[in-house]
């Protein structure tokens, strides 16, 4: 019995070359080569999962392979066992002991960041 408001699911023996769009919860538990938005959604990539794919969602838990890279509005979440190469762009980012991780890391505070040129001088006086 299907619940309504259960994640999509891509089983493990299942492989996807191209582009994943979406606007609900997804669980990837297969292949998938290309790229993954679900802007408003939380990507799961399950332990069996071996994605060569750039990811983009609200959150992104990873428990499996990735080769690319991660951007969320929120958290990303690296799980005990997971192997990730690429860099990660997040506003909070949590990692497990005996997570694998190869890339850069940017926890921006907001959507759109200030040039770092932007940055009003110290005139004085207390912070």
């Amino acid at each position: 019995m299907a619940v309504e408001n259960s994640p999509a699911r891509i089983g493990k023996s299942v492989v996807i070359c191209g582009e994943v769009k979406g606007s609900e919860d997804l669980i990837v538990d297969g292949r998938v080569e290309g790229t993954v938005n679900l802007s408003d959604s939380r990507l799961t990539i399950g332990p069996n999962a071996n994605v060569a794919a750039d990811l983009s969602a609200k959150d992104v838990l990873i428990m499996g392979r990735v080769q690319g890279n991660v951007i969320a509005s929120g958290r990303v979440e690296l799980r005990s066992g997971c192997v990730v190469e690429g860099d990660i762009r997040a506003l909070r980012l949590a990692v497990e002991d005996n997570a694998v991780f190869r890339g850069k890391v940017d926890l921006t505070q907001a959507v759109a960041k200030a040039p770092e040129n932007a940055i009003a001088p110290h005139t004085g006086g207390i912070f």
